[in-house]
């Protein structure tokens, strides 16, 4: 199937959701339990602007849905489950081929506790408080919002293209194996919420062995908020991520990487920095092990090389 022609002529249907019943159904899942298991023909989601409070997932067997929101500043999907990652993220999507745009994912829990931390233990309150999880192959967020605390976006598997994203979180908030490239997202750090909370990390990349193709790649993105972020801790033995041509706020702890119960096995992990720059573009600082590369040494790296090799990416996202 050819995916652009999929999405742009062949859309079979389209589904309207409402919170104010204007629509075919007043919550999102009520939409997504409408569309047919073993689904391959492309169902169109649309999602007027409000806030709907609810869990969402998109199972397994139902693939080639495109979820599509008016802006992610109008359209947000909010929860506040907590405590497990494998049961508190607001947004589940477990299929492949899927598209979303124009959509904020949030999960409220740790954001609305933490006024509290200023004057009681940060530990009673903040944990496990996931906005998205992401199991399926070929899936694209396109001007999304993911804002959380503590693993805000679970990246699992698969290949994944977020562009023109928001991300917020403060530990381990972009996290998991996936095979993924950010390009033009804004990252925000959130962890000074908590002066409890000396430092955060932005990722926390889990890529098991040298044959493992998952790791993160982050091109043309900005790095800004409150706090003292790393760029990464290392989630597996051959932990992958790659930073380029990126703008780091003064954010970024000079250090930039942590090798966390990984230590004496920092020559396997795969951390670039390439053309960043800005007040927390600190290559001299970083610790030894990481490594700093110009962009030509990077094609492996790119869209197509690293994600796209099969064109599924849509060419009008």
């Amino acid at each position: 199937m050819n995916f652009t022609r999929a999405l742009d002529f062949n859309i079979q249907s389209v589904i309207v959701v409402d919170k104010s019943g204007k629509g075919n159904f007043k919550t999102i899942q009520a939409a997504i339990d409408s569309v047919p298991l073993n689904n391959n023909k492309w169902v169109k989601i649309e999602v007027n602007p409000g806030e709907y409070r609810e869990m969402v997932t998109i199972p397994s067997k139902k693939s080639f849905i495109y979820l599509q929101g008016g802006h992610r500043s109008t359209t947000v999907i909010t929860f506040d489950g907590h405590q497990q990652t494998n049961t508190s993220a607001t947004f589940n999507s477990m299929a492949d081929n899927i598209i979303a745009r124009g959509i904020t994912f949030e999960n409220s829990f740790n954001l609305a506790n933490a006024p509290q931390l200023f004057v009681q233990s940060a530990e009673t309150f903040y944990t496990q408080a996931l906005a998205a999880r992401i199991y399926g192959d070929k899936s694209a967020f396109i001007s999304c919002g993911f804002k959380g605390f503590q693993d805000t976006l679970w990246d699992v598997k698969g290949r994944h293209y977020f562009k023109r994203c928001y991300i917020e979180g403060a530990i381990d908030f972009i996290f998991g194996n996936g095979q993924s490239i950010y390009e033009g997202c804004l990252i925000y750090v959130n962890v000074g919420l908590l002066p409890e909370v000396n430092q955060g990390y932005i990722t926390a990349q889990g890529r098991q062995s040298e044959n493992d193709p998952s790791g993160f790649v982050f091109q043309q993105c900005t790095i800004t908020g409150s706090g003292k972020a790393f760029l990464g801790r290392a989630y597996g033995p051959f932990s992958r991520v790659i930073f380029k041509d990126t703008n780091m706020g003064k954010v970024v702890a000079p250090e930039g990487w942590d090798a966390w119960h990984f230590k004496g096995q920092e020559t396997n992990f795969v951390y670039i920095e390439s053309n960043s720059r800005g007040t927390g573009s600190s290559p001299s600082k970083r610790v030894s092990w990481a490594m700093t590369q110009g962009s030509s040494q990077l094609s492996g790296y790119s869209v197509k090389s690293f994600i796209n090799q099969d064109w599924w990416i849509p060419n009008f996202l």
